[in-house]
């Protein structure tokens, strides 16, 4: 492959620890980036910059790395317009909403779930996003769940096995004979497909009892947890996940000081979905507190048809920096190297030599354009490793 440089660029965000000073975001003004083999060979001053085989020019435009997101649902059929529209009328949100996006699901075909998940895919790249972490959770019979986790498979290494969205309808009667099914039968005809193994810990859907059953399960099959935690109440998720190293404990709406201190002692990374209270005009979660605390934070989209229908970083940036209390630059990081950690990668979320070249340019001179300017389509450029795919 042939060497790039992208040089002349205003501001570039690396990441890069060793270049923090008052941001956490090691930055470098009038900046170059070198890209070889689809990595990240070189960053600094565009003075500086090594020969290389082509040249980009960025015009006097910020570049940072491509968007992590970290938790989406994006393996579905079906729309569910009325119910937002009746829930912007007035009706409060729960957890059952998500059977219609079963009924939907598992009447799809598999080229119809494919379709619409490159669709999906296809509009977050265009937005910014280089990585993305998806999940099954709307088929919820052996059979739906293992052709979701293969069709999401065939487009990412970021699988997440979610048996445990709710309890199936076909189970409403006997959840302890779902909760079986989950861990045994089913998880056997994921695993082979997955990474991650997830549940969703809270009133209407998994108790912490049945959560700590489901992710040991998945555990002892070598998948890793990951745990939708205390969004719509107090509960023992976040706490749940600590205890189990789970790589992140998403949502993290409702939290006791003790979870705040679990957290900020272990290495479970607090995922915030922005776009979930935006869409159910839910309680903000406390990002300045968690922050504060010394918590390691990611932003994410929570993508999905029911509760947060947005597939754009960008936006969930500025929801962050305007009701989340977290500043530029923290939003920008943790949507960056803060979803990066929530995957446990060190390949992505960063613009550093050996990184993967993902990067994007935005029609802007400052990161900061992102929360400063929301809703316009400021995303000019996007590589995915090395590759300018926008």
């Amino acid at each position: 492959m042939s060497s790039t440089v992208i040089t002349n660029i205003a501001t570039l965000v690396t990441n890069d620890p060793s270049l923090r000073d008052s941001s956490p975001l090691g930055l470098i003004q009038d900046a170059a980036v070198v890209i070889d083999g689809g990595r990240v060979a070189w960053t600094g001053e565009s003075s500086k910059a090594p020969a290389t085989d082509n040249r980009v020019d960025a015009a006097g435009r910020a570049v940072l790395p491509g968007f992590v997101d970290s938790h989406s649902h994006l393996v579905f059929a079906g729309d569910r317009t009325q119910e937002f529209n009746a829930r912007m009328s007035g009706r409060s949100y729960t957890a059952g909403g998500i059977r219609t996006t079963v009924a939907a699901t598992r009447a799809a075909t598999d080229a119809e779930l494919e379709a619409n998940l490159t669709r999906y895919l296809a509009e977050a790249l265009r937005q910014g996003t280089t990585t993305f972490e998806t999940k099954s959770g709307y088929g919820l019979t052996v059979a739906d769940e293992s052709r979701a986790l293969r069709i999401a498979a065939a487009h990412t290494d970021e699988v997440t096995y979610l048996g445990a969205h709710i309890v199936s309808p076909d189970h409403a009667d006997d959840p302890a004979a779902y909760v079986a099914l989950v861990t045994g039968e089913m998880l056997d005809a994921c695993a082979p497909y997955a990474r991650w193994i997830d549940v969703f810990c809270e009133k209407g859907a998994f108790d912490g009892d049945q959560a700590r059953a489901i992710l040991t399960a998945g555990r002892a099959k070598g998948l890793h947890p990951r745990i939708h935690a205390n969004q719509l109440s107090y509960g023992p998720g976040v706490q749940l996940a600590v205890e189990l190293d789970a790589a992140s404990a998403d949502h993290c709406t409702h939290l006791t000081d003790a979870d705040v201190d679990a957290l900020a002692a272990g290495d479970t990374v607090a995922t915030l979905l922005p776009g979930a209270e935006f869409s159910t005009r839910a309680e903000w979660p406390d990002a300045r507190r968690l922050l504060d605390a010394g918590v390691t934070v990611a932003l994410s989209t929570d993508c999905n048809p029911g509760s947060s229908f947005t597939s754009s970083v960008p936006f969930c940036i500025a929801l962050a920096v305007r009701d989340m209390g977290m500043t530029p630059d923290e939003a920008v990081w943790s949507a960056t190297a803060g979803g990066a950690r929530a995957l446990r990668r060190d390949d992505v979320g960063r613009l550093t030599p050996g990184a993967h070249a993902d990067l994007t340019l935005l029609d802007a001179p400052s990161h900061v354009h992102l929360a400063y300017r929301p809703g316009v389509p400021l995303v000019s450029g996007v590589w995915r490793r090395g590759v300018r795919v926008v």
